[in-house]
Protein backbone atom coordinates (compact mmCIF):
# COMPACT_ATOMS: atom_id res chain seq x y z
CA UNK A 1 0.00 0.00 0.00
CA UNK A 2 1.15 3.39 -0.89
CA UNK A 3 3.01 5.36 2.04
CA UNK A 4 0.35 8.30 1.74
CA UNK A 5 -2.95 6.39 2.30
CA UNK A 6 -1.10 4.48 4.93
CA UNK A 7 -0.37 7.93 6.65
CA UNK A 8 -3.38 9.10 6.29
CA UNK A 9 -5.83 6.55 7.05
CA UNK A 10 -3.58 6.41 9.92
CA UNK A 11 -3.69 9.45 11.44
CA UNK A 12 -6.66 10.92 10.19
CA UNK A 13 -8.88 7.63 10.71
CA UNK A 14 -11.47 9.57 12.73
CA UNK A 15 -11.53 11.88 10.58
CA UNK A 16 -12.75 9.09 7.38
CA UNK A 17 -16.51 7.88 6.88
CA UNK A 18 -14.60 5.49 4.17
CA UNK A 19 -11.90 4.43 2.13
CA UNK A 20 -11.31 1.77 -0.41
CA UNK A 21 -8.69 1.03 -2.81
CA UNK A 22 -9.39 0.39 -6.99
CA UNK A 23 -6.35 -0.44 -7.61
CA UNK A 24 -2.53 0.16 -6.98
CA UNK A 25 -2.37 3.52 -7.61
CA UNK A 26 -5.99 4.40 -7.48
CA UNK A 27 -7.84 5.26 -3.44
CA UNK A 28 -10.84 7.01 -2.51
CA UNK A 29 -11.79 8.00 0.80
CA UNK A 30 -14.88 9.85 1.94
CA UNK A 31 -14.75 12.14 4.22
CA UNK A 32 -17.54 15.27 5.80
CA UNK A 33 -17.30 18.40 4.38
CA UNK A 34 -16.63 19.96 7.36
CA UNK A 35 -13.40 18.30 7.55
CA UNK A 36 -12.16 18.73 4.13
CA UNK A 37 -9.97 21.78 4.47
CA UNK A 38 -8.16 19.95 7.12
CA UNK A 39 -7.63 16.91 5.14
CA UNK A 40 -6.72 18.50 1.95
CA UNK A 41 -4.73 20.92 3.93
CA UNK A 42 -2.34 17.60 5.31
CA UNK A 43 -2.17 15.60 2.25
CA UNK A 44 -0.92 19.16 0.42
CA UNK A 45 1.28 20.30 3.11
CA UNK A 46 2.19 18.03 5.17
CA UNK A 47 2.66 14.92 2.95
CA UNK A 48 3.68 17.12 -0.08
CA UNK A 49 1.40 15.26 -2.47
CA UNK A 50 0.06 17.35 -5.66
CA UNK A 51 -3.11 18.54 -6.27
CA UNK A 52 -4.54 17.44 -9.85
CA UNK A 53 -7.96 18.38 -9.83
CA UNK A 54 -11.46 18.56 -8.44
CA UNK A 55 -14.11 17.04 -10.20
CA UNK A 56 -17.99 17.67 -9.46
CA UNK A 57 -20.70 15.13 -10.42
CA UNK A 58 -24.65 15.79 -9.46
CA UNK A 59 -26.13 12.64 -8.59
CA UNK A 60 -30.17 12.05 -7.07
CA UNK A 61 -29.00 12.46 -3.26
CA UNK A 62 -26.55 15.44 -3.73
CA UNK A 63 -23.38 16.94 -5.65
CA UNK A 64 -20.27 14.60 -4.88
CA UNK A 65 -16.96 17.04 -5.08
CA UNK A 66 -14.18 14.61 -5.63
CA UNK A 67 -10.58 16.17 -5.16
CA UNK A 68 -8.12 14.11 -6.45
CA UNK A 69 -4.15 14.11 -4.95
CA UNK A 70 -1.15 12.97 -7.11
CA UNK A 71 1.74 11.22 -4.82
CA UNK A 72 4.00 11.88 -7.91
CA UNK A 73 6.86 9.79 -6.34
CA UNK A 74 4.78 6.76 -6.54
CA UNK A 75 2.11 7.56 -9.37
CA UNK A 76 -0.64 6.77 -6.85
CA UNK A 77 -3.91 9.32 -6.68
CA UNK A 78 -5.68 9.79 -3.86
CA UNK A 79 -9.48 11.12 -4.43
CA UNK A 80 -11.43 12.69 -1.51
CA UNK A 81 -14.81 12.34 -1.97
CA UNK A 82 -17.54 14.87 -0.19
CA UNK A 83 -21.10 14.53 -0.55
CA UNK A 84 -22.93 17.93 -0.45
CA UNK A 85 -26.24 16.56 0.28
CA UNK A 86 -28.70 20.16 0.38
CA UNK A 87 -28.67 20.36 -3.43
CA UNK A 88 -30.80 23.82 -2.57
CA UNK A 89 -27.66 25.80 -1.28
CA UNK A 90 -24.61 23.66 -1.88
CA UNK A 91 -21.62 24.95 -0.43
CA UNK A 92 -18.67 23.85 1.01
CA UNK A 93 -15.15 25.51 2.51
CA UNK A 94 -13.29 27.24 -0.59
CA UNK A 95 -9.17 25.37 -0.72
CA UNK A 96 -7.93 28.37 -2.59
CA UNK A 97 -5.95 29.26 0.89
CA UNK A 98 -4.14 26.31 0.42
CA UNK A 99 -2.84 27.71 -3.45
CA UNK A 100 -3.55 29.28 -6.51
CA UNK A 101 -4.12 25.74 -7.79
CA UNK A 102 -7.75 25.45 -6.11
CA UNK A 103 -8.87 28.74 -7.84
CA UNK A 104 -9.76 28.10 -11.50
CA UNK A 105 -11.26 25.18 -10.89
CA UNK A 106 -13.13 25.76 -7.76
CA UNK A 107 -14.57 28.53 -10.39
CA UNK A 108 -15.49 26.24 -12.94
CA UNK A 109 -17.77 24.02 -10.40
CA UNK A 110 -19.36 27.27 -9.05
CA UNK A 111 -20.41 28.23 -12.67
CA UNK A 112 -21.41 24.81 -14.15
CA UNK A 113 -22.94 22.99 -10.82
CA UNK A 114 -23.90 26.00 -8.56
CA UNK A 115 -21.49 25.02 -5.31
CA UNK A 116 -20.76 27.98 -3.38
CA UNK A 117 -17.39 28.02 -2.39
CA UNK A 118 -17.01 29.84 1.02
CA UNK A 119 -14.16 31.97 1.50
CA UNK A 120 -12.96 31.72 -2.15
CA UNK A 121 -11.98 35.48 -3.30
CA UNK A 122 -13.60 35.61 -6.63
CA UNK A 123 -16.43 33.43 -7.87
CA UNK A 124 -16.91 35.34 -11.18
CA UNK A 125 -17.62 33.44 -14.22
CA UNK A 126 -14.54 31.51 -15.78
CA UNK A 127 -16.17 29.65 -18.90
CA UNK A 128 -19.90 30.76 -19.73
CA UNK A 129 -20.69 34.13 -21.34
CA UNK A 130 -21.30 37.19 -19.56
CA UNK A 131 -25.10 37.07 -20.89
CA UNK A 132 -25.97 33.53 -19.38
CA UNK A 133 -29.05 33.46 -16.94
CA UNK A 134 -28.26 34.11 -13.28
CA UNK A 135 -28.74 30.83 -11.32
CA UNK A 136 -28.95 28.15 -14.36
CA UNK A 137 -25.99 25.92 -14.06
CA UNK A 138 -25.29 23.24 -17.19
CA UNK A 139 -24.17 20.72 -15.51
CA UNK A 140 -26.61 19.99 -12.97
CA UNK A 141 -29.91 17.92 -13.08
CA UNK A 142 -33.12 18.76 -14.32
CA UNK A 143 -34.64 18.45 -10.25
CA UNK A 144 -31.37 20.20 -8.93
CA UNK A 145 -32.23 23.56 -10.78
Amino acid sequence: MNSAIEKLLSEKSDRIIKAFKKNERRYYVEINKEVLYEIAEYLFRQLGLRFSIATGVDTREAFEILYHFSDDKTGAFITIKVFLKDKKNPEIQSLTPLGKAFDWIEREIHEMFGVNFIGHPNLKRLLLPDDWPEGEYPLRQGDSR
